[in-house]
Formats: structure tokens, sequence, C-alpha cells
């Protein structure tokens, strides 16, 4: 599978789960707030697998995902719930596309 297709599928996936966390949640403008998480998300999971490193997978996607999560947690000033979920997924995502090496 090439990385494009890994970062397409991971991005839809982490987008997805990200919304079904958030849907129970009260927000002034949740369609705004469940299309921003999916949005982010979906860059999280994209970009992890095009990176080009040396360092292990589980690393350059808990980099990239506490980057793109720092914006939200910023503006939004939740920060342990998107910081979280945005290094854990990241991580995530960074394991399955490359592994530990």
């Amino acid at each position: 599978m090439t990385p494009l297709t890994q970062g397409l599928i991971a991005g839809g996936a982490f987008g997805v789960v990200s919304v079904g966390l958030m849907c129970f949640l009260s927000f002034p403008d949740k369609r705004a707030a469940l299309l921003g998480a999916f949005t982010n998300r979906f860059g999280v999971g994209l970009i992890i697998p095009l990176v080009s490193s040396h360092q292990p997978g589980w690393l350059v996607g808990t980099d990239v995902g506490l980057l793109l999560s720092l914006p939200s947690a910023i503006i939004t000033k939740a920060y342990v719930p998107i910081i979280v979920v945005g290094t854990a997924g990241g991580a995530l995502i960074g394991w399955l596309s490359r592994g530990f090496h």
C-alpha cells in the first residue's frame, strides 16, 4: 500500500473516531466543531505516512500529532483532551504505518 493510500485511510479513520468521541458533547456551533475536529485529525492521519524521516514511526506520529493539535488546543483552551487524543492517535498511526524502526 502506498503512503498516500495509508494516509487517506488513517486520516479518514482518525477523523471519524474523533467525531465519534465528540458527538455527545455540546458546543455553541456543533457542526463547526465536528467539522474542525474531523479535518484536523484527517490532516494528522494523512501527513504521518508521508513524512520522510529516519526516526521510528511512533515517534514521528507523536510529534506530528502534537504539533498539529496545539493550535486547536490553544484556541479552545481544551488542552488535555485535544493534545492527548492527537498525540496518542498520531503515535498509533505512525506505529501502524512504519512500526518501531
